[in-house]
């Protein structure tokens, strides 16, 4: 089987050649495959948001080799692995970062880990795997070469998994932690629309959403303009995700939260309140 398409993500940057430098490699080995830069501004070592931001991605990509590279432990003994889920074969370090985007495609159904020298480049360097090992087996695979070629089979109960992301539904309540703050400052939640739904709050004219000790009143609104600018709303985002968002405004800044950051939803009685940025 070959692929029209690499899909690539990184937490590189544009200030460098290193994107560039994987670009290179890729069109040597397969010059006809077309690459979707996804993203390369992941922040730094931050597995979890490039994670979250391949697993919200994936499912709306053409069958292609996805590469993902957030990857802190290059040059240590952490694997190198591709994993085949649904119709594509995504290609990292095996830290969790492609362990989400496994599940959005269907769940992983083989792994193997990047070893066969012939997939690889003969360089020296320790810190570029991306360029040295990741970009050169995804190109391949999309030239035709089968995953089982590049290495040896490692069981799927093996591979690293990031956690699951917390959530609690009670009546009335919605506990969920932030899963991904995107470039607007819009706060995604773990929780769904279901789960929002389970604890009755679906269909509430208004939510309050408390951070700490502090407490926002925000409509339940199904667009940012709904609300005057500045002001919060609390929506079902594009990617099926409940999430706090500032019309014109950086809500996380407005919250003070961060990925992992615990939210409270809770219904509250209908009636005046304030919405926005101050506390209720």
């Amino acid at each position: 089987m070959t692929y029209d398409w690499i899909a690539f993500l990184t937490d590189y940057g544009r200030r460098d050649g290193f994107v560039a430098a994987c670009h290179g490699v890729i069109a040597g080995i397969a010059p006809r495959v077309r690459v979707i830069d996804v993203t390369h501004d992941v922040p730094p070592q931050d597995v979890r948001h490039g994670a979250a931001v391949l697993a919200q991605t994936v499912p709306y990509l053409p069958p292609a080799v996805v590469v993902g590279v957030v990857d802190p432990g290059v040059g240590t003994h952490r694997r190198g692995v591709a994993l085949r889920a649904g119709e594509n074969v995504l290609i990292g370090p095996d830290n969790g970062l492609l362990s989400w985007a496994a599940e959005a495609c269907g769940g992983t159904t083989a792994a193997v880990e990047l070893t066969s020298p012939r997939f690889r480049l003969d360089t020296p360097a320790t810190t570029f795997d991306g360029r040295d090992v990741f970009a050169p087996a995804a190109a391949h695979v999309a030239a035709g070469a089968h995953v089982s070629e590049l290495g040896a089979d490692v069981p799927v109960a093996d591979l690293v998994r990031l956690p699951d992301p917390w959530v609690r539904v009670e009546p009335g309540t919605l506990e969920a932690e932030v899963h991904v703050v995107d470039h607007f400052g819009n706060v995604a939640l773990a929780a769904n629309a279901d789960d929002l739904g389970s604890a009755g709050l679906a269909g509430a004219e208004s939510v309050e959403t408390t951070v700490g000790e502090r407490r926002y009143r925000a409509p339940l609104g199904r667009s940012f303009a709904e609300v005057a600018s500045g002001e919060l709303v609390v929506l079902i985002d594009s990617s099926g995700h409940v999430s706090v968002a500032a019309n014109q405004g950086d809500a996380a800044a407005l919250l003070g939260v961060a990925p992992g950051d615990r939210l409270t939803l809770r219904s509250v009685p209908e009636g005046p309140g304030r919405h926005g940025a101050g506390p209720a």
